[in-house]
């Protein structure tokens, strides 16, 4: 057993906390929460994020050497990097180091968007205005990314950062869901392939996946980061 315990599935933002641990290269267990069954509601797991959302992480040797946990993704990808430093992930600059947070906020405040337009997509009950309103939302995201890229090759010039995997997981899964034709948008289709390359981000997509159950309840002593 390791210090730090993941609990999560293969959702964008669950793809988000595997990716971060493989490239920051720390040791770590993965727990899959089936979110169909419910299981993010159990006492257990609302001990560790009483939001009742995966993912949750819990460091057994986190600040003071004491247990302490983390819940929202972008807290986690936050907390690994910091907790990694020689990953790069989190740059120290000053002017790098902001951008890197509004870029992960950027993220935080759109993905809703991006996730209720796959939902009305598919919804049983079709509901034109909302397929309509966030569907636009989306395509307003993807043209946000696209044209931060056009000129140059991560979202902090050429560091990539914890603001590129935390962007990748929902754009890619726009691409995967047929939700959005990159066609369109060229610039964000190319960064979408570059990082999606990466041994450690192909490994962190198959953390606790749904349909193929190699890598749920994973234990992982860290991969060499590319």
């Amino acid at each position: 057993k390791h210090a730090l315990q993941l609990y999560s599935a293969a959702t964008p933002n669950g793809q988000k906390a595997a990716i971060v641990l493989e490239e920051s290269g720390l040791p770590y267990d993965a727990h899959f929460i089936s979110i169909g069954s419910g299981d993010q509601f159990s006492s257990g797991f609302t001990a560790i994020n009483p939001n009742g959302k995966i993912p949750a992480l819990v460091d057994n040797d986190g600040p003071g050497g004491k247990p302490f946990t983390v819940f929202e993704s972008g807290a986690i990808l936050m907390y690994v990097a910091e907790k990694s430093p020689e990953s790069g992930l989190f740059p120290t600059d000053p002017a790098k180091r902001s951008t890197t947070i509004q870029w992960l906020f950027f993220q935080v405040g759109t993905g809703p968007y991006l996730g209720n337009f796959n939902h009305f997509r598919n919804a049983k009950e079709h509901l034109p205005y909302a397929i309509e309103r966030f569907g636009m939302e989306t395509r307003r995201v993807m043209d946000v990314l696209d044209k931060r890229l056009a000129d140059q090759r991560f979202l902090v010039g050429d560091d990539y950062t914890i603001a590129d995997i935390a962007n990748f997981t929902w754009a890619r899964s726009m691409q995967a869901s047929g939700a959005v034709d990159l066609s369109e948008y060229k610039n964000l289709a190319r960064w979408i392939e570059e990082v999606g390359a990466r041994p450690a981000v192909k490994m962190g997509l198959q953390i606790n996946g749904f349909k193929d159950t190699t890598y749920q309840n994973y234990s992982s002593e860290g991969r060499e980061r590319k």
